[in-house]
């Protein structure tokens, strides 16, 4: 199931042609980095929605994580007898590949039974970081001018940075002028925006339980 972090990653992924405009029209030769993610993920707004989403679809929540846990010891002797048999001598080949098919077979499974208990909330999430997003650019373009920045970059394409060009702190609190609330109420007719959320349809990890598998995932012997 991905992660919250995957899920804001694909939102904030629609701005870079709005920063590259800003650092166009700002005309300076000062650099800001920027982290998207962790802007829209420390705004007030998500925050107070996420603890709505998880108030509001508790019942289903702690369903998804009890059954994630129950899941997670039924699998656990599973792989364990695979790993038992995979470290045996001339162990058979055939054999661990029908196990550890059984074993990977039951942890799809698992996390379709867990995206259908979880999918209320994940849709809620969605929709609270959809209208996070929107502001985004507005947000960007407001602090670069503030700052005078003529080009804003990303953490992960970044050697070196003093603290201080860090302007995600400010993007957030930009964020928390531009949109203090959002709706955690989703219309009926609502449906993600592909180009924002990259066409996924699952949910932050904050509210859905993480993908059923046992601490250690068999392997298939070759």
């Amino acid at each position: 199931m991905t992660t919250f972090k995957t899920l804001l990653l694909a939102a904030a992924l629609v701005s870079p042609a709005t920063l590259v405009a800003t650092a166009a029209d700002a005309q300076t030769t000062s650099v800001g980095v920027v982290d998207p993610q962790g802007a829209i993920a420390g705004s007030k707004a998500w925050t107070t929605a996420r603890t709505q989403i998880e108030t509001t679809y508790k019942t289903q929540l702690d369903q998804a994580d009890a059954r994630r846990r129950a899941i997670a010891t039924e699998l656990q002797p599973l792989v364990t007898a695979f790993q038992t048999a995979q470290r045996a001598p001339n162990a058979n080949q055939a054999s661990l590949q029908t196990q550890a098919q059984a074993i990977q077979a039951r942890e799809t499974a698992a996390n379709q039974e867990l995206a259908r208990l979880t999918q209320p909330a994940q849709r809620a999430q969605q929709y609270v970081i959809e209208q996070i997003q929107a502001k985004l650019g507005d947000a960007v373009t407001n602090v670069t001018r503030t700052k005078n920045v003529g080009l804003v970059v990303r953490p992960d394409a970044v050697l070196f940075a003093q603290p201080a060009a860090d302007m995600t702190p400010a993007i957030t609190a930009e964020l928390d002028r531009l949109v203090p609330t959002v709706s955690t109420a989703v219309p009926a007719n609502w449906q993600p925006n592909q180009a924002g959320q990259g066409g996924q349809g699952a949910a932050p990890a904050a509210a859905a339980p993480a993908a059923t598998r046992p601490a250690t995932r068999p392997s298939q012997g070759r």
